[in-house]
Order: C-alpha cells, then sequence, then structure tokens
C-alpha cells in the first residue's frame, strides 16, 4: 500500500492547478494526482472553447470574480513564463436591440466595479472592431483572450513531476474509508493512503465526495454544449470574440463566436440537459446517469422555471436553422452552409436542493477531505487562483496543531 501526504482526485486543469501551488508552497511533498481516464484533462478542460476570461460578469465580491481576476494574471504570467501561445485579443458584448441596452449597462458597471479593462462603444466603433457585428451598442472588453487549456495543462504537469509529484492515470477511486489520521483510497491501480484528499473530480464531484464520506446536498445536473465551428472561407466573420448580452437569471451566456487560438473560429454553445455525465454525442445515453437527474426533486423545480429556456434551447439543438438564426442575432450574414457540427463539451453544473442552479465556486470540506463540488466558467481561467486557495486549506491540514499554535 503506497503513502502519500496529499492525493488529488481530477487531472483536469483545477486539480493540476492545485498540485502546482501545493507543491510550490512545500516542495518535496508526497503529492499524487489521480484520473480515471487515461488521458490528461479528458473532460472539462479538453472540452474548453479557451477563453481567457475577465471576469466581467460576475458579481464584485464574489468567488467567481476575485479568483478570475487573480487567477487571470497568474495565468498570463504562467503561459508567459513557459512559452505557451495565448492572444489578448479582447471581445465585444452587443447589444441587438434597445431593451438589451439596460442588461449591457450593469455589466459595464461590475466591469468596472471588478477592475476589468472595458469601454461602452457605439455601432461604428463596434464595426470598426468586429466589421460583421450588427448592435446598437457593445462593450469592447480589453482584459479577454485565448489559449489552448490543454497546452496549459501540460506545463502544469511538467511543474508538478519537476516539484517531486505524480500524476497517475487511468487509476479510478472505487472505494474509500477513513482509519485514524488518513484516508484510505482503493483504486483501480491500488490500495493507498493519504493525510489528505482533494476532490477535483468535475462532473463526477458530488458522487466522488460522497465515496469520501462528505455529506453533499448538491447534485452535479449535466448540460451539453454544442457547437458548429465556421469553414476557413467564413472565418473573416469573426475577428475576435462576439458575445450577446446574457440572461441574467440563466447562468450560460448564450451562442457567440469565438476565434480560437489555432485560427479555428467556433459557434455556440447550445446548452441541453445531456443524456449521461460523460455523454457527448447527442444519441450517446448513460441510462443511470440520466436516471440520477430525473430522480433528483430539484431537477424538476429548474425545469418548472426555465422550461421556456430549456425549449429554446433544445429547438436549437434539434434545428441547425433555429440555432443559424440565433447566431444572425450578432452577425447577419451566417448562412447555415458555413457551419460545420464541432465537439461538443459538458458542463459539470451542482443543482441545489431548492431547484437553484449555483452560480459560484462551492467548496465543502472536513478535517481529511476537500471537496471542490462546483467549478463553473470561469474555472479554467482562474484555476491558478482557485488552487492557490485550495493549497492553503491543504497545507493547514498537514500543519501539527502545536505548530499552527506558534505560528
Amino acid at each position: 500500500m503506497s503513502t502519500q501526504d496529499v492525493t488529488i482526485i481530477g487531472a483536469g486543469i483545477v486539480g493540476l492547478a492545485t498540485a502546482y501551488q501545493t507543491l510550490r508552497a512545500r516542495p518535496g511533498l508526497d503529492l499524487l494526482v489521480l484520473d480515471k481516464e487515461t488521458a490528461l484533462a479528458a473532460h472539462q478542460t479538453a472540452h474548453n472553447s479557451g477563453v481567457i476570461h475577465s471576469g466581467i460578469y460576475y458579481k464584485p465580491g464574489s468567488l467567481k470574480a476575485r479568483n478570475c481576476r487573480r487567477g487571470r494574471e497568474m495565468l498570463i504570467r504562467f503561459c508567459r513564463d513557459h512559452a505557451i501561445p495565448f492572444d489578448l485579443c479582447g471581445k465585444v458584448i452587443v447589444a441587438v436591440n434597445q431593451r438589451e441596452r439596460p442588461a449591457l449597462q450593469r455589466i459595464y458597471e461590475r466591469g468596472i466595479q471588478n477592475g476589468v479593462a472595458c469601454d461602452m462603444i457605439d455601432p461604428t466603433q463596434l464595426r470598426d472592431l468586429e466589421p460583421h457585428a450588427a448592435g446598437i451598442g457593445a462593450i469592447h472588453v480589453h482584459d479577454a483572450g485565448i489559449v489552448s487549456f490543454l497546452d496549459v495543462c501540460r506545463a502544469l504537469v511538467a511543474e508538478i513531476e519537476r516539484l517531486g509529484g505524480r500524476v497517475l492515470l487511468g487509476a479510478a477511486l472505487l472505494d474509500a474509508a477513513r482509519d485514524r489520521n488518513d484516508m484510505l483510497l482503493t483504486t483501480s491501480a491500488g490500495r493507498m493512503r493519504s493525510r489528505v484528499v482533494v476532490n477535483c473530480a468535475g462532473l463526477q464531484s458530488d458522487r466522488v465526495a460522497r465515496l469520501l464520506g462528505t455529506d453533499v446536498s448538491l447534485k452535479i445536473v449535466p448540460f451539453r454544449g454544442e457547437y458548429y465551428e465556421l469553414c476557413p472561407a467564413a472565418r473573416s466573420l469573426c475577428r475576435n470574440l462576439i458575445y450577446p448580452v446574457p440572461d441574467p437569471a440563466f447562468p450560460f451566456l448564450g451562442v457567440h463566436f469565438t476565434r480560437m487560438i489555432n485560427g479555428s473560429v467556433e459557434c455556440g454553445p447550445n446548452a441541453v440537459l445531456a443524456l449521461g455525465r460523460e455523454a457527448y454525442a447527442r444519441d450517446q445515453l448513460n441510462i443511470p446517469d440520466l436516471a440520477d437527474t430525473l430522480a433528483f426533486p430539484a431537477f424538476w423545480k429548474l425545469a418548472s422555471r426555465h422550461w421556456r429556456t430549456g425549449a429554446g434551447e433544445v429547438w436549437r439543438s434539434l434545428s441547425k436553422t433555429a440555432f443559424v438564426r440565433a447566431l444572425q442575432r450578432l452577425v447577419p450574414e451566417i448562412t447555415a452552409d458555413q457551419l460545420t457540427p464541432a465537439p461538443a463539451g459538458i458542463r459539470a453544473q451542482a443543482l441545489a436542493q431548492d431547484g437553484s442552479l449555483l452560480d459560484d465556486f462551492a467548496i465543502v470540506e472536513d478535517d481529511r477531505v476537500v471537496n471542490v463540488c462546483n467549478a463553473p466558467s470561469p474555472a479554467a481561467t482562474s484555476s491558478l487562483s482557485i488552487g492557490l486557495s485550495i493549497s492553503e486549506h491543504i497545507l493547514h491540514r498537514l500543519t501539527p496543531r502545536a505548530q499552527i499554535a506558534v505560528m
């Protein structure tokens, strides 16, 4: 039986950033990152749109706002230090009619409160930035950018290993128990003992939390984000990033245009209930996962509140014509023949007992386990900041009580 000081479950960007920040603070710790997949960052991180978020949308003072702003700076520094390509290209948030002006103004005011470099611009200025975008006004967000978060993860693994940590793929957590001051973990790679366990399991985080003996009332509900990609001849319709004014009652930003770091342009996402936590294809079905979602009473509370929005998302999923119409609100020249299907992603959305969608980061912990139970966008942008915060929780648990009193 192997023994670790720290075991982190989940080799996505949050788990890897946590490992990196912990080892930076205390090199030489026996730290292991486990993941059930054989590929690195195989789920939310690998399917991420690659946007470096600015923090403009988030409530001032919230964990999202604080971590996004701090994490953005840390991410940019990390990319520069490790020669990871990125582009601070900026983005525009576009109001297409007068009804959206008040919401646009509120977003701008939040951005100013959060320290985001942004300007209100008129239609002429919008056309200078995005000649094919249509709107009566917009916010130009200077702080937004693009990167490959998978490249960031590869660099994090190299740093983890340089600092003495290990990353073990293809090792699923099967069972857990508590033994005196340690956690006993049974994995597909063998049994192990760990002083502290950190749950960064993303789509499976609520299940892993319960397996680790933590009582969490929330449940992860998977939403599939469906995308199209502009054909190469149509990429000039979007220079950088074009976003709509989001619905404040729904924690999704709406369909938008995203230039990727490789030069391609994604359009989306459409957000529909996934038929499994890892069911990326439309025809992919995981019956136990779906039954788990449908048996959760809070899901039906959510559905009753947002059925109109949900119906619209389902209709755009079924109808390419409807999807194109949604895109044409921002870029009227878009046509269906310019779009080809792109890989979908799945968002691990935490749902509370009252049917509300948790919009902020959520950490549930006890004396031996730290569970990251909700890490929605902008978690990738914020990962190094989140990881630093979690590392402080880890190191506190590894420090003897007498030493804490002296310090």
